[in-house]
This record gives C-alpha cells, sequence and structure tokens, in this order.
C-alpha cells in the first residue's frame, strides 16, 4: 500500500494538488498553520495541540480572503453572532482534519525527496523573476515571513507529505460509463411546459393591514429594526509617493549605492548536479556498503548515469540517470550541500555522503559561473530605489511629527494637516461595513469606533493604511446603535404585510385553478377574471433561459404523471406562477471530448467524498478534545 501511495503521488496530477496546497499554506497567509509558542489549545488531536493562536491567525487569514473576494456582503454575514460562531467553528473542524491527515501520512512513512521539495520551490511564481526562479528573491520572501531556507524546506516538506496521502486517496477514484450516461441524461434533459404568471396587485385591493398586524410583526421582527452605530470623519492622509517629487539624486549616490550593494547585482553560481541516493532502511550499516560498492564501480569505470537509473532510490531523478538540475547553495540538506559545492571539475564525483535521507553520490555535471550586471543596466533602479528610500526618510519623519501636533493640538486637524501640507478631507456618515477607502481597513474602522475617539473627540494617533500610507482622523459626527420606533418603520411594515398578504391570496386562487385542472375543469373563464393567459415553453433546460428560477426548479420536480404534472410557485418578485409539464425530452449524446470532461467531473466528485468519507473515519477513531470555551 505504501509504495502505490508513493508511485501515485509523483503522478501529474498530484503535482498539481501539491503545487495548489502549498500555495494556499504559504502565501495566503505564510504561517497561518504553523504551531505557536502559546499553551492554550483550541483543540487536541491525538494528544498534539492546535492552540488558540493558530486557531486566530487561521480564522483571519481566511477571513480576509472572504471579504477581499466577496466585499460588504459577506462583511455583513460577519455581523452575525451565530455565522461567526460557525465560521470558526468550520476553521477549526479543518485545521483538526489536516492534523488527522498529517498524522496519518506520518504513520504510514510517506516521505518527500530532496528534489521534489527543490522542484516545487523553483516552480513557485513568488520566487521567479521573468519566469525564472530567482535565489535573491526566493531568500528575501522567505525573510520577511520569518523563515531561514533550512525551516521553509522544512515546512513544505510537512505539508507535501500530508497531500501525498490526499493525492493517492483521490487519484483512484474514477465514473462508470452508467454514470456518465445518466449524468449527462439529467444535465441534458429539457421539458415541454406552460405556465401562467399570477400578478398579486390585482389581489392587493382586498387585503387590510390592521394596527395590530403592524405591531405583531414588529415585535417579532424587531431584531431587523436594529440600526447599526454610524460615524462621520475627518481625517488627513500622508502618501510617501507624493513626497518622490520632491528628493534628489545623485550620479555619485547612484555609484556609491552600487559598490555597496554589488551582491544584489550578482547572479549566484549555480551547480548542475546529479546524485546516487541509497535509503538506509532498517539496515543503515547495509546501505552505506551498497553506496560504497557502487561508488567503486564509478572508480573502475561505470557510468554514473546507468547506475542512478538502476541502483538509486530516488526514483524520480533516477529515470533521468540521477539528474537533479541547477542547484543554488543552501537549497539542499547541508551535508549535500557541502559535498556539491566542494567538487572542483565537471564530471567530479563526490565520495559517498551522508545526508538526511540517506547516502549519496554526487556528480558535478555543469557549472554557472557567477555574473555581475553592469551600473549601466541598472542605474534608474538604483535612481528610483534611492529615491522612495528619501522620500520613505521624509515620510517617517512627518508622520512622527504629525504624531506629535496631533497631541499637542487634540481638536483640530488643522495644524495635523499643515506638518503633511495637505487638506483635512471629510467622510459621510458610515457603519463599521461601510467604511469608505482609505478608512476601510480593519485597523482604521476599530480605532474610529473606538469610545475614545467618540466620546472624547480627540485626534487619533497615526493609522498605518499600508507601509507608505498614513492616517490621522477624527470623529467629526456619531450616530449610536438603536433599535427605530414603531411610528419611523410602520409604513414600511404595511408595505412587506400588504404585499405577503397579497401574494398568500393569489397563491390559494392559484391553487383553485390547478385544482379545478386535476378535476379535468375548463379554467379559461377564471383566467379571463383575471385577464391571464397560458404561456408555452418548449425545451426549456435546466439553467431556465428567460424563465423566473423559481419556475424553472418547480418544473424540474415535476413528474409527467397525471394529477403530479401541476404546481403553483410563489416567485421572489411577490408574484405567483402555475406551471404545468407537458413533455420531458431526452438530451443530445455527447461529444467524446464532452463526455471526458463530464468524467473527470463525476471522478472528481467522488474523489471529494471519498476523501471526506476518509477524514470523518480518522476522526471518529482519534482522540479529539475541543476547548468549549473558544
Amino acid at each position: 500500500m505504501l509504495e502505490r501511495i508513493r508511485e501515485g503521488s509523483q503522478g501529474p496530477w498530484a503535482m498539481i494538488v501539491i503545487g495548489l496546497i502549498v500555495l494556499s499554506f504559504v502565501f495566503a497567509g505564510v504561517g497561518s498553520y504553523l504551531t505557536s509558542s502559546g499553551s492554550t489549545a483550541a483543540a487536541t488531536v491525538n494528544g498534539e495541540e492546535i492552540t488558540a493562536q493558530e486557531l486566530e491567525r487561521a480564522y483571519q487569514n481566511q477571513r480576509g480572503r472572504m471579504e477581499s473576494q466577496y466585499g460588504e456582503s459577506i462583511a455583513n454575514l460577519f455581523a452575525n453572532e451565530n455565522y461567526l460562531q460557525d465560521f470558526r467553528r468550520n476553521v477549526l473542524d479543518r485545521l483538526i482534519a489536516e492534523k488527522l491527515v498529517q498524522q496519518k501520512a506520518t504513520e504510514l512513512g510517506l516521505r518527500v525527496s530532496d528534489e521534489q521539495i527543490r522542484e516545487t520551490i523553483v516552480t513557485m511564481p513568488e520566487f521567479q523573476y521573468n519566469g525564472q526562479f530567482d535565489n535573491e528573491r526566493f531568500k528575501a520572501i522567505l525573510s520577511q515571513n520569518g523563515y531561514q531556507p533550512a525551516d521553509f524546506r522544512d515546512y513544505l516538506r510537512t505539508q507535501m507529505t500530508q497531500s501525498q496521502l490526499a493525492a493517492a486517496l483521490t487519484n483512484s477514484e474514477f465514473a462508470l460509463p452508467s454514470e456518465i450516461q445518466r449524468a449527462n441524461a439529467l444535465q441534458q434533459q429539457t421539458r415541454d411546459a406552460k405556465t401562467v404568471l399570477v400578478s398579486a396587485e390585482p389581489f392587493a385591493e382586498s387585503v387590510t393591514v390592521s394596527d395590530e398586524d403592524v405591531q405583531a410583526y414588529y415585535n417579532e421582527n424587531i431584531s431587523a429594526f436594529d440600526t447599526e452605530e454610524r460615524i462621520q470623519a475627518a481625517y488627513v492622509v500622508l502618501d510617501a509617493d507624493s513626497l518622490k517629487d520632491d528628493v534628489t539624486v545623485t550620479e555619485d549616490e547612484v555609484a556609491s549605492y552600487y559598490e555597496n550593494n554589488m551582491g544584489a547585482y550578482m547572479t549566484e553560481e549555480e551547480r548542475r548536479v546529479s546524485h546516487i541516493l541509497i535509503e538506509p532502511g532498517d539496515d543503515e550499516q547495509a546501505a552505506r556498503e551498497r553506496a560504497e560498492a557502487l561508488l567503486a564501480q564509478l572508480k573502475d569505470g561505470a557510468d554514473f548515469a546507468d547506475l542512478a537509473e538502476e541502483h538509486s532510490d530516488d526514483t524520480f531523478s533516477a529515470e533521468n540517470g540521477g539528474d537533479l538540475d541547477f542547484i543554488t547553495a543552501e537549497m539542499m540538506d547541508p551535508a549535500f550541500d557541502e559535498a556539491a559545492f566542494a567538487l572542483e571539475n565537471v564530471g567530479d564525483y563526490s565520495d559517498v555522503v551522508e545526508g538526511e535521507f540517506g547516502f549519496h553520490i554526487i556528480k558535478l555535471t555543469d557549472i554557472k559561473e557567477e555574473q555581475v550586471t553592469a551600473l549601466a543596466d541598472v542605474k534608474q533602479e538604483i535612481r528610483d530605489t534611492l529615491a522612495t528610500d528619501k522620500a520613505m526618510e521624509r515620510f517617517y519623519e512627518l508622520q512622527n511629527r504629525m504624531a506629535e501636533v496631533a497631541f499637542e493640538m487634540p481638536d483640530t486637524l488643522q495644524d495635523v494637516a499643515g506638518v503633511a501640507n495637505v487638506d483635512v478631507q471629510e467622510t459621510g456618515f458610515y457603519t463599521r461595513n461601510t467604511a469608505p477607502a482609505p478608512l476601510d481597513s480593519a485597523n482604521a474602522v476599530d480605532i474610529a469606533f473606538s469610545a475614545e475617539l467618540i466620546e472624547d473627540r480627540v485626534n487619533s494617533d497615526i493609522i498605518e493604511l499600508s507601509p507608505t500610507r498614513v492616517a490621522v482622523m477624527r470623529v467629526a459626527g456619531h450616530e449610536p446603535q438603536r433599535t427605530q420606533a414603531l411610528e419611523e418603520v410602520s409604513e414600511s411594515i404595511v408595505a412587506t404585510l400588504r404585499a405577503e398578504k397579497a401574494q398568500s391570496k393569489a397563491e390559494q386562487w392559484a391553487q383553485e385553478v390547478v385544482e379545478a385542472l386535476r378535476n379535468g375543469e375548463d379554467v379559461t373563464a377564471k383566467l379571463n377574471e383575471y385577464g391571464l393567459e397560458w404561456r408555452a415553453h418548449e425545451a426549456v433546460s435546466r439553467n431556465g433561459g428567460d424563465l423566473a428560477r423559481a419556475l424553472v426548479d418547480t418544473l424540474f420536480r415535476l413528474s409527467p404523471a397525471e394529477g403530479e404534472n401541476l404546481e403553483v410557485t410563489a416567485l421572489a418578485s411577490g408574484d405567483v406562477g402555475i406551471v404545468q409539464l407537458l413533455d420531458v425530452n431526452k438530451g443530445a449524446e455527447l461529444p467524446e471530448e464532452a463526455r471526458e470532461s463530464l468524467s473527470q467531473q463525476l471522478a472528481q466528485l467522488h474523489s471529494q467524498t471519498m476523501y471526506q468519507t476518509y477524514v470523518d473515519a480518522l476522526r471518529e477513531e482519534a482522540e479529539v478534545t475541543v476547548n468549549p470555551n473558544l
């Protein structure tokens, strides 16, 4: 089983899955799922903790991605305490599932080779420049996120090992020809029908809404009449980019920067190497002896590529004669790295090297020498960098002065605006969920709605809107949260109740028409009372075309059987529809390429079900404790 899992995890599909998992885990919030230093556990999974800090970071990252994607609509949902509680629990359930899969992968002995780690790193777009892996960019991004290269490799190894198990499970799923045929028949099926659209408006004339009705609706839906707290803000913004026009960069400064940062304009030496790996297994001494024997064969003239293809336990590279492509310093584990960069000439090979995953014999096959970019080629880039640096220096000076003035003159922003040489700006009234740019960051919203700014009406401290943009703000107007009085909303309640009652009456009338039709009666006269007539629809597909969604859903729910082919449905518009199914039409046969696509979709659905079932089974057998206070 273990060998099948390893093989299944090396296919193209599995590599795509691994790539997606790595990208989503790492740069949608790197460190979101790493163990934190806190000791408070949100959950314990077979003795391993998921800390409250881990849960909070995972929650914040997921919420941030959803708010970025869906905007205000999802922000309104997060204002609902029940939704927020369910959302956090779902995030925790996902972290528990990930922990269970990771533990199982470790138990099965799944591993990821150095070569797979290297291939993943060099193909990640975050580390590329002009379509090529850039080692300096790689190191810079890791440094920004608090990683050393070795730590990052360990992190990827954990995530990719976990994904091996997921890929092995999902790769085995497929769709039967009968499933494809049945799914296609349902998807492509069309239906002939006729409908009557019954307007609720004529029925509204006979509707009465009493004061008691209005009071009861108000009492039953009291929370719907709560207003949100609103503020009006005045603010001053300082933008570093606007300061660039005021700075000067000399030729001497450009030349000096180039000399002092020569390392940034050098391409690091790269070495192409091949290796033969002998994994230690249960007998480390026997593995070492195998490696020594292969080294002896090399010294006797054996071909390195042939030996690698036949004997290397790194099957991924063995297919290419052990080739690992080009590597840079610190890309592999320390022992491998040291040996590879100690080789002097192309064609040289090392002695047996004991590394993290076993015993290597390493051969140097090519060298890309270190290269230096000329000053003329990077002069403008350096000039821009220096201009930005000077602007940022001025930016920090001004924001410090703004902070001092905002504190010293807390009742006005005019002096702060004078420091920044900009105008004071004002917003209209807004809620937490409708904050206008540039005050729409979570930090700015929290400060704007803080008790200090609302009650004391003082200037805020410096608010960082972005790394190059800051603001100072104050509350200019405030409307507290409150429940609107009945008098304020009675008119809208009356309109709502009138519409509901009118639709209900229209629905009752439509149901009478349907019952008459089921009894074989002619309903022409009843329809004529309201100027209604049947409308024919041929070959209606599941996407509905110009038919209202509720009518389409009803149509595809009906049965051709007598008495079961008629139904009344309420529409979102407030009107009512009568739907009669006339005929069911078979869909066209799928062309071969479409059949293959449908087969893949069904297999993917089966895979998702299989994976979730497996995770559920792991959780059923595991000892999982969830902190009830979170």
